[in-house]
């Protein structure tokens, strides 16, 4: 597929639809798009969509499990999410698991570890001289 003939798929798009639609499109690298693709007209919002964060986790810990507060886990998941790599989709999934926040909350800090040593390259079992508990 050419540039040329990506920006005309794109118009073409547009132009055959009469009413409002939205089409999405994804990219790990938009620094590497032609500005072509970008401009206003082709692709109008830009969102980010990042790793989850603390507040992102406590949000899903709410939605989920209907913890509003504080849990003995949460200061361990905390220090992980800072460090692991992992998208709210995923911590989402943990956490739909279980309805027992003590058993989600456990998965969820097993799954960051593993996420830690996948991302370190580590191949033993450790991650911070802490074993990975078997979930």
């Amino acid at each position: 597929v050419t540039l040329s003939g990506m920006l005309n798929f794109i118009d073409g798009l547009w132009s055959s639809c009469g009413d409002e639609r939205i089409f999405v499109f994804t990219t790990n690298h938009k620094d590497r798009l032609d500005p072509a693709l970008l401009r206003p007209g082709r692709m109008d919002v830009h969102i980010h969509l990042s790793y989850c964060t603390i507040k992102g986790f406590k949000l899903l810990a709410s939605n989920y499990l209907d913890i509003h507060g504080h849990h003995p886990l949460f200061e361990e998941i905390e220090g992980l999410i800072e460090n692991a790599k992992v998208t709210p989709a995923e911590v989402a999934e943990e956490l739909m698991k279980s309805d027992d926040a003590d058993v989600a909350f456990g998965g969820l800090v097993n799954f960051l570890k593993q996420k830690m040593v996948e991302g370190n390259g580590i191949m033993n079992e450790k991650v911070n001289d802490v074993e990975i508990q078997e979930a």
